[in-house]
């Protein structure tokens, strides 16, 4: 009996551990069929005829798979220039932030000079400020500066963030000091040592400042909304509200015009993954 005992204990561990196993692999299963079940409706109805888009019982697979939604999506609403200004507004946006934050998060993080600490504790607060409350006040700035219906209206007020700005210096904290001695001793300033040596270590953290960022003004709607007043200087999330009419709303129409305004930020996040977790995780963000 003493020495199956060891057997019946190993034997016992394996079946807690299969069952652990199997037990936690099967509720990450059914959070991912949760998460990807409104993405696959989405692109199911965007197949759709509208006389199937609200039958009950819904159907998953459509029975008639109607391509000419995208096409007749794409010509409802001038979406070639909603595109072209989500993309000119996200890039820009993107561009100025990530160059901004660079160089305030270095001073954050490696410079010392008075009220370092201060000053980062304020910026922190404004993070706790609703960006609703902030609306007035900006359109009341952008109005005495006319801008409104303009690029600057849609770009200038958003190129600087906080919390890029504290996730980049968390990451840069993780970076040893004696890196700028040693780039000191060669004679490099504190330039050369940001652009040369800090930028290409920091390549992870930087490219999750710029994937929020572009995410963030690719979806941004209720301020395109309120500072443009005409259909040319509109993004694409705004222009999703073209298919809701005083007949109805064409659901199909809709899913196949807000797939295609997807489809882009899928592709970023596909090709930049591996860059924007390593910069989650090795800034310190929960």
């Amino acid at each position: 009996m003493k020495e199956r005992e060891p057997v019946k204990r190993g034997y016992s561990y394996k079946a807690q551990r299969r069952a652990y196993l199997f037990t936690t692999y099967f509720l990450l299963l059914v959070g991912a069929i949760v998460m990807l079940l409104p993405f696959l409706w989405m692109i199911s109805t965007s197949f759709k005829p509208l006389s199937q888009t609200l039958t009950m019982p819904p159907k998953l697979i459509p029975s008639i798979f109607r391509w000419q939604n995208y096409v007749e999506a794409w010509n409802t609403a001038p979406f070639g220039k909603y595109f072209f200004n989500s993309f000119f507004i996200a890039i820009v946006e993107t561009i100025c932030e990530v160059i901004a934050t660079i160089f305030a998060a270095y001073a954050f993080a490696k410079m010392d000079f008075f009220g370092k600490n201060v000053i980062f504790v304020a910026f922190l607060g404004t993070m706790m400020i609703p960006g609703e409350m902030l609306l007035v006040p900006n359109y009341i700035t952008l109005t005495s500066f006319h801008w409104i219906d303009t690029y600057y209206a849609l770009i200038v007020p958003f190129i600087v963030s906080v919390f890029g700005i504290f996730l980049l210096r968390q990451f840069f904290l993780s970076i040893p000091d004696e890196l700028w001695d040693a780039a000191r001793i060669d004679g490099s300033g504190r330039l050369g040592f940001l652009w040369r040596i800090i930028v290409p270590i920091s390549r992870p953290g930087i490219t999750a400042v710029a994937l929020f960022k572009f995410i963030g003004s690719w979806n941004a709607f209720m301020w395109v909304l309120i500072v443009t007043n005409t259909p040319t200087m509109r993004t694409v999330p705004v222009g999703l509200s073209y298919f809701r009419t005083a007949a109805g709303t064409y659901f199909n129409q809709l899913m196949a015009a807000a797939t295609m305004g997807m489809l882009p930020i899928l592709i970023l996040f596909f090709f930049a993954q591996k860059q924007f977790i390593q910069g989650i995780a090795r800034s310190g963000i929960k």
